[in-house]
């Protein structure tokens, strides 16, 4: 093998690091064409000095954002990091609510959103989806738990309740004084619920009696109230009511065994002749388009949340791939790796300009129309679903380890592709939308 020829100080530090003889002689059975690609491989395989910044808004969408917009989304993404993402992951395995965190949690979203609150619809369409994207960012038990309890819960008794209903509940709600739920989906009927709800609503000269099941109701272990949808036994429309903890015959019983937003306390409900006022009765729910209304609210946000799983999950990727090393250098250096981490980046954008225009539309019209809002709620679960199984993939084996987060996106994905309309009913509404024809049973 021809000698090597080396700058005096690279020989010297060569020597003070190794035994160079030893070194040759071992080399000296590798052939030319070998010591050649060696050499390639020191000399032009290593880590940049400096990698570029980790950015899941590749096309800039914060700049269609008002100042007021970024400061919310600064706010909250600051506090997600610094309060929710260190201990996160331990609340996921053990499958427990992390308690501790309301207080700061009331604070966070006084200071940045404010404190004239009535529920995530009334501070606007983009500002509201804004705050669903990063809360899923990060962990979408979170994202779930304040859905539910201002999204659902308190958007239910703005949208629907009286005054006297408003001013009893919405500020002990918006400052987490009061913990809401919301119940519609039943054991037994989940997307069959337009039209035949089981919990029945009975009048008598007391108000209300209620009788029935429900199932998934988000925070019902631990909540003070739950809004919950019944069919009138007088008319046959849908009704809604507002029962609060302790009365008789409600019962509450946690689900178990969740392998998705396993932060989030879901529970089944049983209504056993549950007397309620009439001063709980929701006025403004007449029928199952009233709730559809609120359905297709909720689609949105859901749309915007899974963006943002999505994002979390590309984040927490490309910063494992950056410094996981194989055959010497990063593997996002090599070819495949690079076009997983571009296709997750390709449906993030994607998700992102239609969750932009969607809030845009809302914001512009005053509402959003079910087809729309069931549009992105189906194509962002497709690309989220497809995201999160890249990444995960890319992990390899530590992928279903809970230490790089993306596993717990991974499962995670599950639970809101599901949720607030399956992907199949989504798809539906949005064909019966551009052809016309209703393929509903």
């Amino acid at each position: 093998m021809a000698p090597v020829t080396l700058p005096f100080a690279g020989l010297s530090r060569l020597f003070q690091q190794v035994r160079l003889p030893e070194m040759m002689r071992s080399l000296g059975s590798v052939s030319p064409q070998e010591f050649g690609l060696l050499l390639k491989s020191i000399t032009s395989k290593r880590r940049p000095e400096r990698l570029p910044p980790i950015n899941s808004d590749f096309y800039d969408i914060s700049d269609l954002l008002t100042e007021e917009e970024r400061a919310v989304q600064r706010g909250v993404r600051a506090y997600m990091e610094q309060r929710v993402r260190p201990i996160i992951g331990s609340y996921w395995e053990r499958g427990e609510f992390p308690h501790e965190l309301l207080p700061s949690f009331a604070v966070m979203t006084r200071e940045v959103l404010g404190d004239r609150l009535h529920g995530i619809s009334a501070i606007g369409p983009v500002i509201g989806g804004i705050l669903a994207m990063e809360l899923a960012r990060v962990d979408a038990s979170i994202y779930t738990f304040l859905g539910v309890h201002w999204g659902l819960a308190m958007g239910s008794i703005d949208l629907f309740g009286s005054d006297e209903q408003k001013q009893r509940w919405l500020m002990p709600i918006q400052r987490f004084e009061r913990i809401g739920t919301w119940s519609l989906t039943e054991p037994d009927v989940g997307s069959a619920t337009a039209a035949g709800l089981t919990t029945t609503a009975r009048r008598d000269e007391h108000g209300w009696v209620l009788n029935g099941a429900k199932k998934w109701c988000g925070n019902a272990p631990f909540a003070d109230l739950n809004v919950v949808f019944a069919r009138d036994l007088g008319d046959n429309q849908v009704k809604g009511f507002v029962v609060e903890r302790g009365t008789p015959g409600y019962h509450v019983e946690k689900l178990e065994g969740k392998i998705a937003l396993r932060v989030v306390q879901n529970a089944d409900v049983r209504l056993e002749n549950v007397h309620v006022p009439e001063a709980n009765r929701l006025p403004g729910v007449r029928g199952f388009r009233d709730v559809a209304r609120q359905l297709g609210m909720a689609r949105g946000h859901v749309a915007w949340a899974m963006t943002g799983l999505a994002m979390g999950a590309y984040e927490r990727t490309l910063d494992y791939a950056n410094n996981r090393i194989q055959f010497g250098r990063p593997i996002t250096g090599f070819q495949l790796v690079q076009r997983g981490l571009v296709q997750m980046l390709g449906n993030i954008t994607a998700m992102q300009t239609m969750c932009m225009r969607l809030s845009q539309l809302h914001a512009r019209d005053g509402k959003v129309s079910q087809e729309r809002a069931s549009l992105a709620k189906a194509f962002c679960g497709d690309k989220m679903r497809e995201t999160v199984a890249i990444g995960r993939n890319i992990l390899g084996g530590n992928g279903i380890l809970l230490a790089h987060d993306v596993a717990r996106f991974f499962a995670d994905a599950e639970a809101l592709y599901s949720y607030e309309g399956t992907h199949e009913m989504n798809t539906l509404i949005v064909g019966r939308a551009v052809t016309g024809m209703s393929a509903f049973i």
